[in-house]
């Protein structure tokens, strides 16, 4: 928590960090996870409706305006609320909800980063 708070204090590397999460969106270079998303990385509306595509787009959109931690964790917690746990009808239903939520979602931090890694190295620091 300490280096992720670390990395978004400083402006110039927060800046860089943005510019390269916006870069994978337009490069469209999330296509590797279709095989998990199938179709809904491909069609730019239905990854848009997509719950974790729609999660990190709006954390990489809090980043624009605010590098607070808490701000981040907030907005994140925010729309597990709306896009988990409210639509879930029943406790089977959002523990299957959640759990393929949950292995989406780190499937797809997975990737963000590995892509960063590899093709925008200067998004690290």
């Amino acid at each position: 928590l300490q280096t992720v708070r670390a990395l978004l204090n400083n402006n110039s590397t927060a800046t860089v960090l943005r510019a390269g999460l916006h870069a994978i969106f337009s490069e469209q270079s999330l296509d590797v996870t279709k095989n998990l998303f199938q179709d809904k990385v491909r069609n730019p509306k239905k990854r848009q409706k997509n719950t974790e595509f729609k999660c990190l787009k709006n954390l990489i959109s809090l980043l624009t305006s605010s590098t607070d931690i808490r701000d981040l964790l907030s907005c994140f917690s925010s729309d597990l609320q709306t896009l988990v746990i409210k639509p879930s009808r029943n406790k089977e239903a959002f523990k299957k909800q959640a759990s393929d939520f949950m292995l989406k979602w780190n499937l797809l931090l997975s990737t963000v980063g590995k892509i960063l890694t590899i093709n925008r190295t200067d998004s690290f620091g």
